[in-house]
């Protein structure tokens, strides 16, 4: 099976907690969180971001290696309003995944519908399951599963 996700911070979750904790909206050195859900469609891995209320053109998505970093910006709103409730965190959203290297990050499809980002990920060719054949020295040539 493909690996998607390779941990390789454990104290990540905790810096988010105590990131929305203490410091509230994200900066461009304090990123905000950004939630995701991830799953396998047979030979596509899916990644799913919630960025509600922020605009397309908002959103950055960069491919390093196997390194994919999605950035995105709710800005501020005007100091010269009177705000009644300001509950929806503003600033600066980072999300950073490392992904296995039985991956095509080469084609990598992305989508924004109804604030969620979406990303579609190939298996790799070279990952996927493949007949090899078999030749025997006294028979005909013969295909098995690998």
């Amino acid at each position: 099976m493909a690996q998607l996700l390779m941990r390789t911070d454990p104290f990540r979750e905790f810096d988010r907690l105590a990131q929305q904790l203490f410091r509230g909206n994200g900066t461009l050195a304090y990123p905000g969180a950004m939630p995701m859900d991830a799953w396998r469609e047979g030979d596509t891995f899916v990644v799913e971001f919630d960025l509600p209320g922020i605009a397309p053109e908002a959103i950055e998505l960069d491919v390093e290696r196997n390194v994919v970093t999605v950035r995105a910006e709710r800005p501020a709103r005007s100091d010269t309003l009177e705000m009644l409730a300001a509950e929806r965190a503003r600033g600066t959203f980072s999300r950073q995944l490392v992904l296995g290297d039985n991956l095509d990050t080469e084609h990598i499809e992305a989508g924004y519908d109804a604030g969620v980002l979406t990303l579609r990920i190939p298996v790799a060719e070279q990952a996927k399951p493949r007949k090899i054949e078999i030749s025997s020295v006294g028979s005909g040539r013969q295909a098995i599963d690998a």
